[in-house]
């Protein structure tokens, strides 16, 4: 059940629209684009399945009625995203490969859609509102849930859709072996777990020598379990958005790209 919002809180122009696409759920709320928060109830919706394009389209048009929005729209997607093309499909239907996700949204009326990848999203909204705020240098977020997702910044500008979970490591990749998944099909202690998330750790400071490294995602928030086995130069520190950075970080790539 959705909730209808405020016709005028939709209308303040200090209010850009987020949405979060995910393999399981489409989060959407309001934000204030001067402070970085959000206004008013956020919604969720569960993923349509199949989550074809026009099936998530459909939702994103429900998404657009509840708030009575009209206006630039921020979409963070889980997947490679290049000038508005989705170039990959992990957690979504297949069939969004080849689509320019921007081109299919704008077909809704009175609003102008900015997709890009969505730890990508959850990034902008460190840069712009959280811990990464006014910092200079390379920054990377990395957030830690079904997979490794990341984001990485040059004296606050983005540097999209780098992927470093999927680094090789060992017999697959850094995703097979330091995700929250895999710390959960594997039954690791914190402990093993941040062993293996620290080799990760290790490897990005070595190619990249950031000035600073934010751990986004679930995993976050469970920093004091494993941040005693991260053993690297590079300040590290959990992100301070945590669930609406999705939403945040849309919002505020919109505003930068409209």
């Amino acid at each position: 059940m959705l909730i209808r919002q405020n016709h005028h809180m939709a209308k303040n122009k200090n209010l850009i629209l987020g949405i979060d696409i995910g393999g399981t759920g489409i989060k959407a709320g309001l934000v204030d684009i001067k402070k970085g928060d959000i206004v008013g109830e956020p919604i969720k919706i569960k993923t349509p399945s199949p989550s074809s394009p026009e099936n998530i389209k459909k939702v994103v048009e429900e998404v657009i009625r509840q708030f009575d929005y009209k206006g630039p729209v921020g979409v963070g997607f889980p997947a490679i995203v290049h000038n508005g093309t989705i170039a990959s499909a992990a957690n979504i239907d297949k069939k969004w490969i080849g689509t320019n996700a921007e081109k299919l949204f704008n077909k809704i009326k009175g609003c102008r859609f900015y997709v890009a990848n969505d730890a990508d999203m959850a990034g902008m909204a460190e840069i712009h509102f959280g811990f990464g705020k006014g910092k200079k240098g390379t920054i990377i977020l990395i957030t830690i849930g079904t997979g490794l997702g990341s984001a990485l910044f040059i004296n606050g500008v983005l540097v999209p859709n780098t992927e470093f979970g999927h680094l090789n490591y060992k017999a697959a990749d850094y995703e097979f072996y330091a995700s929250n998944t895999a710390r959960e099909k594997k039954h690791m202690s914190w402990t093993a777990w941040g062993n293996q998330f620290n080799h990760f750790m290790k490897h990005l400071e070595f190619i990249f020598s950031p000035d600073l490294i934010l751990l986004g995602g679930g995993l976050s928030k469970r920093w004091d379990d494993f941040k005693s086995q991260i053993n690297v130069k590079v300040k590290v520190r959990p992100a301070t958005l945590q669930n609406h950075a999705g939403i945040i970080g849309a919002a505020a790539f919109a505003r930068v790209s409209d």
